[in-house]
C-alpha cells in the first residue's frame, strides 16, 4: 500500500497570558492509500484538533504546531499559506458536523458548488463543472432538483450529503469528516456511512472518520487511532482493537456501547474526567480514571510500544505483563 500521510511527533498547544493548554501530544501515524482510520474518545480528547492542525486551520495567534505532517513528500505544517491553499479541498478535504453553517443561506445548493468548483479551476468551462457537480450530488443520492434548492429547503440528511458532495467535488486523495454524521439519526446516518463507503471503492479515497461513537467506527472504518488527552493511547485495525482493546481506555470506551451481537452485558462507565490540559499530571494521562492503574502509572508516563504488527499502545501493560498495584 502507498504511504498517503505520515504524522510525526504533532503536537499542538493553544497559548494565551494566563496559561498554555497541551490540546494534541506526540501524534504520530501514518495513513495509507485506501485506508479508513476512525480516530475516537471523548470531546475533549483532541481529535478536532488534531484535524484542524493538518489542515492548518486553527487560528495563528493562539495555536503553536509543531512536528511533521508528510503528504506525499510535503510537510503541511512547513508549506506556504498560498501552497496550503492549493491543496485544501482539491488534494485534502474535510466535512464539518454542522453542514447548514457551511452554506450560504441566499444562493442555491448549484451555484454555491459552481463557485468551490472555480476556486481551483477558475478557467474552467461552465459545462464541465455543471457535469462535474451534478456527478457529485449523484454520488450522495441527491436528484438534480437539489441543485436549485436554497439549504433551507433540505433536511439535516440531504445537507449533510451536499456537504459531502462538495468535498468531493476534486476528487481529493484524502477526506477528513469531523463528527459529520453525529446529528443525524440512526437510519440516515446508516445510509450515509454505506454511501461513503461505496464512494471510496468508486474514488479510491482515503477517509479519517472523526467521532466519539464506536459504533460509526465499526460500521465504517478498518482501522482506528483512540487519543485520550491529547494522546494518541492506540492504534491498531478495527477487528483486532475491538475484540482485544490493548488500553485501559479503549476497554472504557467499548463497554461503555452496546453490542448487536453476542451475549448480553452490563454497560459500564469511565468514573471522573478529562484532566486539566494546562495542567497535566505526573505519569500516565489516563492514571487518575484508570482501574488497573499502578504505582508506576502515576509516576512514569508510559512510552507507544508496539505489541503487534500493525498495532501500538501507550501503556506499561500493553501486550502483556502484570498489574501489580
Amino acid at each position: 500500500m502507498d504511504l498517503l500521510l505520515r504524522v510525526e511527533d504533532m503536537s499542538v498547544t493553544y497559548r494565551n497570558r494566563e496559561k498554555s493548554v497541551y490540546a494534541v501530544r506526540n501524534a504520530n501515524m501514518e495513513i495509507f492509500r485506501g485506508d479508513s482510520i476512525g480516530i475516537v474518545g471523548e470531546s475533549g480528547s483532541g481529535k478536532s484538533t488534531l484535524a484542524m492542525g493538518l489542515l492548518r486551520l486553527l487560528p495563528q495567534h493562539s495555536a503553536e504546531v509543531t512536528g511533521r505532517a508528510e503528504y506525499l513528500g510535503k510537510d503541511l505544517l512547513s508549506l506556504s499559506e498560498n501552497e496550503m491553499n492549493e491543496l485544501r479541498w482539491k488534494n485534502i478535504s474535510v466535512v464539518f458536523q454542522k453542514a447548514m453553517n457551511s452554506f450560504s443561506p441566499v444562493h442555491r445548493i448549484g451555484s454555491q458548488l459552481i463557485d468551490i468548483y472555480r476556486v481551483h479551476f477558475p478557467k474552467a468551462p461552465k459545462k464541465e463543472i455543471l457535469e462535474r457537480a451534478e456527478e457529485t450530488l449523484r454520488l450522495v443520492n441527491l436528484g438534480e432538483r437539489v441543485f436549485k434548492m436554497y439549504p433551507y429547503q433540505l433536511s439535516g440528511g440531504m445537507m449533510q450529503r451536499v456537504a459531502i458532495a462538495t468535498a468531493l467535488l476534486h476528487e481529493p486523495d484524502l477526506l477528513i469528516m469531523d463528527e459529520a454524521t453525529t446529528a443525524l439519526d440512526v437510519v440516515t446516518q446508516g445510509q450515509i456511512l454505506k454511501e461513503i463507503q461505496q464512494m471510496e471503492q468508486r474514488l479510491n479515497t482515503t477517509r479519517i472518520m472523526i467521532t466519539h461513537d464506536m459504533s460509526v467506527v465499526a460500521a465504517s472504518c478498518s482501522r482506528i487511532a483512540v487519543m485520550y488527552a491529547g494522546e494518541i493511547v492506540e492504534q491498531g485495525g478495527v477487528k483486532e482493537v475491538f475484540r482485544a482493546p490493548a488500553h485501559p481506555y479503549t476497554a472504557g470506551l467499548l463497554g461503555s456501547f452496546p453490542s448487536l451481537r453476542g451475549e448480553v452485558k452490563e454497560l459500564t462507565s469511565i468514573p471522573g474526567t478529562l484532566p486539566d490540559l494546562s495542567k497535566l499530571p505526573q505519569g500516565c494521562v489516563f492514571a487518575p480514571r484508570c482501574p488497573k492503574a499502578t504505582e508506576r502509572c502515576r509516576t512514569e508516563a508510559p512510552a507507544t510500544r508496539i505489541i503487534a504488527p500493525g498495532r501500538t499502545a501507550a501503556c506499561h501493560y500493553a501486550g502483556g505483563g502484570n498489574h501489580e498495584a
